[in-house]
């Protein structure tokens, strides 16, 4: 579809054209690829996972989870064909299931991407501390948050293309990367036999919910975001094709690539327990066994990929927060959909993601907490809330969907799953409330917590005033 075509589409849905569409099928799909970024997620969660699961979590828990995921990609692939605005999720939910469904999908996946961006820049900032000789504590960790956040924020603000272009060196970058970590660890490391792959590790003492689908974390947190290549709709040329392909791309990419990595470096664990006892697993195997400076060298690689991660995922963060605010979801609307006159970009929700971001870090931390220990519970907290919200955004437009099939929905953009549109948007909901589940119980208690009080505040504020007001997407009928 011609940029003209695409520009007329969106006039169709209530909106004009005030992105700039600079962004190519490929750059659509290494902005996904960036934010699921295997480098980031199955790297920061490594420990997390050999800790609660030991190698048999990881090895059968990845493609457990690759399959839950393609399913929930799959659904969103198809609404993205159907209805590509920056809105995304928030659009669909709202078409398919009216302005309610709509309001608190936006709301769900802006909290999820403020807690992506935090878990994406901290988890970053908490692999650089040690590499420049700081203790991996709050006090040290926190300043590094920031400059990691502030560089993300600056560089979308400026514009489109730069962060286009950026995300194209990325996606050849973690491909090029997870090659030269699974290289080294094959061809230097002494290796464990395969049977390794199965061995597990007993949970931490006093815990009841059983290691391996505590485990789950580690895979369930690296595949959220990939409904970027959705929000960046408007900047894509062709996006009813580009953006589902992005999507579904993205994800089948990463789990191959991610797949690979973690037995890579599994296999090259010289000592199972010594592992599980480091402060960080992933440091300590490629240092132990390729030696310290080859090991220092393939994590730095590893930092360059959380770097890019952190960048696609502001420009993910600010395209949600600028659509919900131009249908005027969110306090101070008018301010957050602004458009840079010089660069094209929301700027001001740009920066606003950045400083919520931070703020959810700061929470997690508590005031007066800076400890390691403080330091590593803050981002097991922020990755956890992060996959839940996230989740549950993507769960409320798949779920309308469905009702909408057996209501005479019938608008269907170039990609479509056809008839196997209902199971697999069943699936895609079995598979998102098992795994929020899963992730909410103790030792995350605290999420279930806080998401429990997130959907409350969403109901009460609903129902005290904001359905009164509210009018939702243009495409709505009024």
């Amino acid at each position: 579809m011609s940029d003209e075509g695409a520009r007329g589409e969106l006039e169709a849905l209530g909106y004009r054209q005030e992105l700039k569409r600079d962004v190519s099928a490929f750059q659509n799909f290494a902005l996904s690829f960036s934010v699921i970024s295997v480098l980031t997620g199955a790297v920061t969660l490594y420990p997390h996972g050999l800790r609660w699961g030991g190698p048999l979590a990881m090895t059968v828990g990845w493609p457990l989870v690759v399959a839950g995921t393609l399913c929930v990609a799959l659904s969103l692939a198809e609404l993205a064909s159907a209805y590509p605005t920056a809105g995304a999720l928030y659009h669909w939910a709202s078409i398919l299931g009216g302005r309610g469904a709509g309001w608190a999908t936006a709301w769900l996946n802006t909290v999820g991407q403020f807690a992506i961006t935090a878990g994406i820049d901290y988890g970053l900032s908490e692999f650089l501390a040690p590499l420049l000789g700081w203790p991996a504590d709050a006090a040290h960790v926190v300043p590094l948050f920031v400059v990691v956040l502030a560089s993300h924020a600056l560089l979308n603000h400026v514009g489109v293309g730069v962060v286009a272009r950026l995300n194209v060196v990325s996606a050849w970058y973690h491909l090029v990367g997870v090659a030269v970590v699974v290289g080294a660890v094959l061809a230097l490391a002494p290796q464990q036999p395969l049977n390794f792959l199965l061995e597990t590790v007993p949970p931490p003492p006093g815990a009841w919910t059983p290691g391996f689908v505590v485990a789950l974390l580690q895979a369930a947190w690296t595949f959220t975001g990939y409904d970027a290549s959705a929000h960046a709709s408007e900047e894509t040329h062709d996006a009813a094709r580009n953006a589902p392909r992005g999507i579904l791309t993205a994800v089948g990419a990463s789990a191959i690539a991610g797949w690979a990595l973690i037995l890579g470096v599994t296999l090259a664990i010289p000592s199972l327990p010594d592992a599980v006892a480091a402060p960080n697993a992933f440091l300590f195997i490629l240092q132990a066994s390729l030696g310290r400076g080859v090991g220092v060298a393939l994590v730095w690689v590893c930092v360059g990929a959380m770097w890019f991660c952190g960048l696609a995922s502001v420009t993910s963060n600010s395209r949600m927060l600028w659509a919900f605010a131009r249908d005027g979801g969110l306090p101070a609307s008018a301010l957050l959909a602004r458009v840079s006159p010089r660069f094209s970009t929301p700027h001001v929700a740009t920066w606003v993601s950045a400083v919520c971001a931070l703020g959810v870090v700061l929470l997690s931390i508590g005031i007066g907490e800076v400890s390691e220990r403080a330091a590593a519970d803050a981002l097991g907290t922020v990755t956890a809330v992060s996959t839940v919200a996230l989740y549950a955004s993507y769960g409320v437009p798949i779920a309308a969907a469905l009702w909408a099939r057996r209501h005479g929905w019938t608008r269907r953009g170039p990609f479509t799953v056809k008839a196997a549109g209902p199971w697999l948007n069943g699936l895609a909901l079995g598979w998102i409330v098992a795994s929020s589940a899963v992730m909410s119980l103790p030792p995350s208690g605290v999420v279930g917590a806080a998401m429990a009080l997130i959907a409350l505040a969403l109901v009460v504020a609903w129902f005290a005033g904001v359905r009164g007001r509210f009018k939702g997407p243009a495409a709505l009928p009024r």
